[in-house]
């Protein structure tokens, strides 16, 4: 009897095995997509802010409160001009650095003549703390309803300008064929991806907490990687 009695106490540790091994791999290949794209953000990023004449303005990354880093945004579709992606943002701290990144979506479209879709890698600096955190307490975060948004000012002339009006809530930036350009996004919507943040951090994080209450979770190598390439303040 004691021997059945083990036998069954096997049979249901290899069941759970067999049935759980799906699942927990599953969680590591979602983690590991996150990861991803934290070091796909970072070279986003990075192109951004090294792109010769047609640089950033330098007032404008000082100045920014939050930002969003969108790589390979689909954009376009046969009659309908959509657009999503997934991507992380982060906002300064009180320490004069940036807070791990939180993990976003964005969503959007406009009726108009498409043909085919293409990729673009996509950023956004939020010029004011309202914005961004519109962003963690409206149920939905819509570029140009919640706040303004416009196309980012680039090159030496925006850079030199020591009248340089920043007016708008948030700019855009968006690199099509290999150049960076602003880009209207009217109407898409963002949102924070808790199941994208739950997958990476390994447990519920509140985006809140994490960017406007600077309590932060472990951070992982390639989040840090990703904070030590934004602008200094």
């Amino acid at each position: 009897m004691k021997s059945l009695a083990g036998l069954r106490g096997i049979a249901t540790l290899v069941a759970a095995l067999v049935i759980g091994g799906p699942s927990i791999a599953s969680a590591k290949d979602e983690s590991v997509k996150y990861a991803d794209r934290l070091v796909e953000a970072k070279q986003v990023f990075q192109e951004l802010t090294s792109s010769g004449d047609r640089n950033v303005p330098q007032q404008l990354m000082e100045k920014a409160k939050c930002i969003v880093v969108i790589p390979d945004m689909m954009k376009g579709a046969f009659g309908f001009g959509a657009r999503w992606g997934s991507g992380v943002i982060s906002c300064r701290n009180n320490k004069g650095g940036w807070t791990a990144p939180v993990f976003v979506s964005l969503k959007g479209g406009s009726w108009g003549l498409q043909i085919g879709a293409q990729k673009t890698d996509l950023v956004l600096f939020f010029m004011t703390e309202k914005g961004a955190r519109s962003l963690v307490t409206k149920s939905k975060f819509t570029l140009g309803g919640s706040a303004s948004v416009a196309a980012g000012p680039l090159g030496r002339s925006g850079e030199a300008a020591t009248d340089l009006h920043l007016n708008a809530e948030i700019y855009s930036y968006a690199k099509s064929k290999g150049l960076f350009a602003g880009i209207s996004l009217e109407g898409s919507s963002l949102t924070v991806n808790k199941k994208a943040n739950e997958s990476y951090y390994g447990r519920p994080v509140s985006a809140e907490a994490v960017l406007f209450q600077h309590r932060e979770p472990t951070v992982p190598p390639e989040a840090r990687d990703f904070v030590a390439v934004l602008p200094p303040q």
